[in-house]
């Protein structure tokens, strides 16, 4: 087969680059791969660029280079297809719509796969015969604003299939939105084998990894990390990550371990890259959050070899951890709980050792080679039957495409009318 992905920018860091280029790199063993980056700002991706796949780019935002987009006279135009629901729609602009648009036009692959709902609809309003259009789901459902939700489900309706990264919120999409025909599955995002020897249950340090907002709940994990440390002076908490630009997260943490006098026994670590070092450094992992998409730092900690204390927060963790086997499963935001589960980790010694490596074992589930597999299934599938098995009609996607045309302008008229009595404009 022949497959494209279409990324925001390949050339930064983050868990959806990660999660496809692990996916890329596989499947390019037996398919035609190709990575289409919208932006570049960078000579080189910083993940690396993945084995054996093409690397594209639509617009140019290096400043040295002779294609740099940057002073195009569209660039400084507010886009109109990428929707203004989708986080990062201030990035893009009519030129990103026009690039995006021509790539598409002129694909010629099997399968498109969009990896963000803006891009999802840009690949969805493509109505023309081609590859079987599939929209990937790194969020969930529920963290999108109502505006994008909307878009969704009225754009959505002309992909061939989405796939999500937990069976939590594919129910969600099968019974919240009508979108009927198009195939929607659960397939986890992927980690393959660390390249360090597995973590040391002997080891006393306690190890946390995410950006430090408010939805990591980290204010939790330090509070219960205080209650470790009154039983268990001679254990260490160490937090990975680094904060929003807007907000002061780091700050406000580090006075809170200075209240509670563990300063001896936290420390905030800053950026890792590569993280598996580190998590083997430790012997137990903590996730806090309240909310997760996904997961992929239970899974990287997983498969290095540490046990998982993490709250049972909608969408990832239950999907990951088998409480009591492989992890703690414990209440979003109960501090006791926490301390709890890390302290019966701590106190027995074989414990800790025995559900490390049912860790591991469990972990092997989201090697890239089978994740790879469980995509390539879908994916062959449907190129076989032609996309869903509905035959593609004209006729239909233009009237899809009209209802979604006439439903941008009168919520642009609503959310004009909304500004103006904010004050806005």
């Amino acid at each position: 087969m022949r497959i494209s992905f279409l990324l925001h920018n390949a050339y930064g860091i983050g868990g959806t680059i990660r999660t496809t280029f692990n996916l890329a790199r596989v499947l390019a063993e037996r398919h035609e791969v190709e990575i289409v980056s919208v932006f570049r700002h960078r000579d080189e991706p910083m993940l690396g660029a993945p084995a054996g796949v093409t690397m594209r780019h639509l617009v140019d935002l290096r400043k040295n280079s002779p294609e740099y987009d940057g002073n195009h006279p569209d660039y400084a135009k507010p886009a109109r297809v990428f929707p203004r629901g989708d986080g990062r729609w201030k990035q893009y602009s009519r030129l990103t719509d026009e690039r995006i648009a021509a790539h598409l036009r002129n694909l010629e692959a099997d399968v498109v796969v969009g990896t963000r709902p803006g891009l999802n609809v840009h690949i969805a309003r493509q109505t023309r015969r081609g590859p079987v259009r599939v929209g990937q789901e790194h969020l969930t459902l529920d963290s999108h604003g109502y505006r994008l939700r909307r878009e969704i489900g009225h754009r959505y309706v002309l992909l061939d299939a989405v796939t999500t990264v937990t069976e939590a919120d594919a129910r969600s999409y099968r019974t919240r939105l009508k979108l009927p025909g198009v195939r929607i599955d659960a397939v986890p995002n992927s980690v393959p084998a660390p390249s360090v020897p597995p973590a040391d249950p002997a080891s006393k340090v306690v190890v946390a990894a995410g950006r430090l907002t408010k939805v990591k709940r980290y204010d939790v994990l330090v509070d219960a990390f205080a209650k470790v440390v009154a039983a268990r002076p001679d254990w260490q908490l160490r937090i990975y990550g680094t904060g929003d630009a807007t907000g002061n997260e780091r700050g406000a943490l580090e006075k809170q371990v200075t209240e509670h006098g563990i300063g001896g026994n936290v420390t905030f670590m800053g950026t890792a890259n590569p993280m598996e070092p580190e998590w083997a450094k430790g012997s137990i992992a903590a996730v806090t959050s309240r909310l997760e998409s996904f997961g992929m730092t239970i899974v990287e900690a997983m498969r290095c070899g540490l046990p998982v204390v993490a709250t049972d927060c909608p969408h990832g963790p239950r999907e990951i951890i088998e409480d009591g086997v492989d992890g703690r499963l414990v209440p979003v935001g109960d501090v006791d709980a926490v301390a709890a589960a890390l302290l019966e980790l701590i106190e027995d010694d074989e414990l800790r050792a025995t559900t490390a490596r049912a860790a591991r074992t469990a972990a092997e589930r989201f090697d890239p080679v089978r994740i790879a597999a469980l995509h390539e299934s879908l994916w062959t599938e449907l190129v076989a039957r032609g996309g869903t098995g509905r035959p593609r009609n004209r006729a239909r996607d233009a009237f899809q495409q009209l209802r979604g045309t006439l439903l941008d302008a009168a919520y642009g008229v609503r959310y004009r009318a909304a500004d103006i009595l904010r004050g806005k404009r």
